[in-house]
């Protein structure tokens, strides 16, 4: 399989487990990321997170106030190196956060690296 094809499929596993996260549930976010000391995540709410523990904190945080949701990719565009790829493209959808329904309309940017033979996101 071409690595531009894993890394979509590595995407489409992040945003179904990002939808996952707006309806409560974290666990699957923690299967595609990485878990070192070097990820990050820029959320659209609260602080930019350093860390697997802190990344997983605020998910953990995010998937607490939720109920409800989708959130998917368009535009997608994929560039892949050796052990590094990026996505850009623009978040669509919607959900309800601490009781309020919010649109969710944003552009991106996903960063993945290549560890044991899958990819993983790094931010």
């Amino acid at each position: 399989m071409a690595a531009e094809d894993e890394v979509r499929q590595a995407s489409d596993r992040f945003y179904t487990a990002l939808t996952g996260m707006l309806n409560g549930e974290t666990g699957p976010m923690s299967a595609v990321w990485a878990h070192g000391g070097d990820v990050t995540a820029l959320h659209p709410i609260g602080e930019r997170g350093e860390g697997w523990e802190q990344v997983w904190s605020q998910f953990e945080q995010v998937g607490a106030l939720s109920g409800g949701g989708q959130v998917r990719l368009s535009n997608q565009l994929i560039r892949v190196g050796t052990d590094l790829a990026y996505e850009v493209g623009i978040e669509e959808g919607e959900g309800t956060l601490a009781g309020e329904r919010v649109a969710i309309n944003q552009r991106v940017t996903d960063i993945y690296r290549r560890e044991d033979g899958e990819w993983k996101m790094v931010h």
